[in-house]
């Protein structure tokens, strides 16, 4: 079997983009990735586009908008992909799959969403379609309410871990100052994310709004192939493993206080890169909110279960810690378009493999896992990455 790489990429500031079309934000993260993996739009021969939409916008049938964006591409094979907030890896699973069955030299990936068109109460209710909603629809404060549920739980179980969920926003935001596509860029500081105020009321249970990932616009593009071009910019960055794991849909069928089926998707992800947690140089995880991030120290299996506050305030996870989480600041700071968050992930990650991610540069970065969940928790997807 061919083993597929990551050959190139591309990414747009994440923010709100008033002005901009879809098609205009993906031709600028596509041209970009072409032109770091040496290629030209006739080199590639299938395009997987992620895109959420929701009813973000009213263009349904997405996929076709790559080669709008890119003349030379309209008759390129093109597909979408949607697999809630994980719509950005399922996009990539579908092109490594293609490139590795030998059926497609070159694929590019390509990750997109307008969110800002909608009002914040109109966003929160689009997203919430991500969880069951038979069951989860009347859930009071949209997609927020969904994770204070698991912060409720959690809490209930280990104590109050509001001061934890601040020193992950703090973080999040400190190192997304260095990120030059980040949403926002500016260091909050721990008091501010600490306290509710009118700047940070709270918005959800025990989340304030310094806990919740912004609602934004942008794209981000990866050209996966089966061999690097000797004349492109960047090295090209193998996959290790890649793991998906789904959950139970309900919530009312999962104990609330861990990530079960993340887990699982972390355990199975390092037993096949044959290598330990020790191993990893970086993380990029899927903060969406910051119990979010919380929860999952315990599932990559950083610390025990109740042990996670303890994590997020001792330094462990900052840049120059055991092991830096979210270097990039996460979708906390960077933004969380959904179609393009996990295309994004993996686009930070090959930067710091790459050692070309300026202000955020982990040191000596050699290998780098990306974690990418959908939902609440339901669609769990693991990339494990090095340099070829």
């Amino acid at each position: 079997m061919i083993s597929p790489c990551i050959v190139g990429w591309g990414h747009t500031r994440f923010g709100k983009h008033t002005e901009r079309s879809i098609p205009s934000l993906i031709e600028e993260a596509v041209t970009e990735a072409l032109s770091r993996a040496a290629l030209s739009p006739e080199d590639i021969d299938a395009i997987f586009l992620g895109h959420f939409n929701g009813g973000f916008v009213g263009q349904d049938f997405s996929a076709p908008l790559v080669g709008l964006a890119i003349p030379a591409l309209r008759t390129t094979p093109a597909c979408r992909l949607e697999n809630a907030c994980a719509t950005g890896s399922a996009a990539i699973w579908a092109a490594r799959d293609s490139v590795a069955s030998g059926r497609v030299r070159r694929a590019l990936v390509v990750g997109v969403e307008k969110m800002t068109e909608r009002t914040s109460t109109e966003a929160g209710e689009i997203l919430l379609r991500c969880s069951f909603t038979e069951e989860e629809r009347s859930t009071p404060g949209g997609f927020a309410g969904i994770f204070a549920r698991f912060a409720q739980a959690y809490f209930e179980r280990y104590g109050d871990q509001s001061d934890a969920l601040a020193y992950i926003a703090a973080k999040n935001h400190a190192n997304g100052c260095s990120n030059p596509y980040a949403h926002f860029q500016k260091d909050l500081g721990l008091a501010f994310c600490k306290t509710a105020s009118e700047r940070n009321p709270y918005v959800a249970g025990p989340l304030k709004r310094s806990d919740c990932s912004p609602v934004t616009d942008g794209a981000a593009a990866l050209v996966i192939a089966n061999e690097a071009r000797p004349s492109a910019s960047v090295p090209a960055i193998s996959w290790l493993s890649a793991t998906q794991v789904n959950d139970s849909f309900p919530m009312s069928t999962r104990d609330l206080t861990q990530f079960g089926a993340a887990r699982l998707a972390w355990q199975k992800g390092l037993r096949d890169a044959r290598i330990t947690l020790d191993d990893l140089s970086l993380v990029e995880t899927h903060d969406c909110f910051t119990i979010a991030e919380l929860m999952q120290y315990e599932a990559m299996g950083l610390c025990a279960a109740g042990e996670a506050a303890r994590v997020a305030c001792d330094g462990s996870t900052h840049k120059e810690g055991r092991l830096p989480v979210n270097p990039s600041g996460g979708l906390k700071s960077k933004g969380h378009p959904i179609g393009a968050t996990g295309v994004s992930m993996h686009v930070m990650a090959a930067m710091q493999l790459s050692h070309m991610a300026g202000g955020m540069q982990v040191a000596k970065a050699s290998r780098a896992a990306v974690f990418n969940m959908g939902g609440s928790g339901v669609a769990n997807y693991l990339s494990v990455l090095q340099p070829l």
